[in-house]
């Protein structure tokens, strides 16, 4: 059944990051390696698994110079730190996601007559995300 997503937040730690409009969660992907051997008879390759990449997780919002949260993505991008996020959805989902990332973008948009201003926001995925369901 589908749900709407109003009221998912994220969280750096302790500290909500407001105003947000759209968050994309983390993409689990995994390396492949061929091993195929030079007496493969169906003409098919053969791989294993390799290591696993929990992603990046982006997004966008509305600027807000006096967003705690906000404030405090500015503050990491510069100190390079790796932190804890957790992405909560709404209690008919059940779920979160925690992770630990980095910053790789920060992004203030641009400035015109007709929109407000927005703000992009990338976060590079170190270890292992994990989605919990309660």
């Amino acid at each position: 059944m589908a749900n709407r997503t109003i009221g998912t937040t994220l969280k750096q730690g302790s500290v909500l990051i407001g105003s947000l409009t759209k968050i994309k969660p983390p993409e689990k992907s995994a390396d492949s390696h061929d091993v195929t051997t030079l007496d493969v008879t169906d003409g098919y390759k053969r791989f294993i698994p390799g290591m696993k990449d929990g992603g990046e997780v982006t997004v966008s919002g509305f600027f807000d110079p006096d967003d705690a949260g906000q404030l405090a993505m500015e503050t990491a991008v510069d100190a390079g730190t790796t932190d804890s996020y957790v992405i909560t959805f709404p209690a008919t989902f059940g779920a979160t996601f925690t992770f630990s990332a980095f910053i790789t973008k920060f992004t203030v948009g641009e400035v015109n007559l007709d929109d407000p201003l927005s703000f992009e926001l990338t976060l590079k995925v170190s270890g292992k995300p994990v989605l919990a369901i309660t």
